[in-house]
């Protein structure tokens, strides 16, 4: 079957409300919550939460609070897991090493790497983190009904498998 780049579908609508956009919105307005609500947590060191509050702070900077293991990471595991390259993670960290919430120290096992971690500031973001989570979800699950959140989480599970 050829293309005809003259032909136009008869109803451009589904453009606009395909799964994929509907999930790009839900997920833009999830984050965009999360990052309000750890720009108003008092627990949240009065810099950081100033950042959040002026926009400085992304989604993006969220990455290396999902990903980020307590232990530490190295940049290119921390890369991966965003789904990010090494050089984009790279230019996060400096951002978050500069703000307080991580630093670099020398890996452990290869003195030649180095690790991220968090701070005590960065601990303190992670907490406010997990806590604006759960209120966003039980948000969501407040706005859409327990039942189709439920069937949400079980289909985005299973599609992201």
């Amino acid at each position: 079957m050829t293309h005809d780049p003259l032909h136009k579908p008869a109803d451009a609508g589904w453009r606009q409300t395909h799964l994929g956009r509907l999930l790009g919105h839900a997920m833009r307005r999830f984050d965009a919550r999360v990052l309000h609500l750890m720009a108003h947590n008092a627990e949240v060191p009065l810099a950081l939460s100033n950042l959040a509050a002026r926009g400085q702070v992304s989604a993006a900077h969220v990455h290396i609070t999902r990903h980020l293991a307590l232990e530490g990471s190295r940049l290119s595991e921390l890369a991966e897991l965003a789904g990010m390259s090494k050089q984009a993670m790279g230019k996060l960290v400096d951002q978050c090493e500069a703000w307080g919430l991580v630093t670099r120290t020398t890996d452990a096992r290869d003195g030649r790497a180095k690790r991220v971690c968090f701070t005590a500031d960065g601990l303190a973001w992670l907490s406010a983190f997990e806590q604006a989570v759960v209120q966003a979800e039980a948000e969501l699950k407040q706005t859409v009904g327990e039942e189709v959140a439920a069937v949400i989480a079980l289909g985005l599970e299973a599609y992201a498998a």
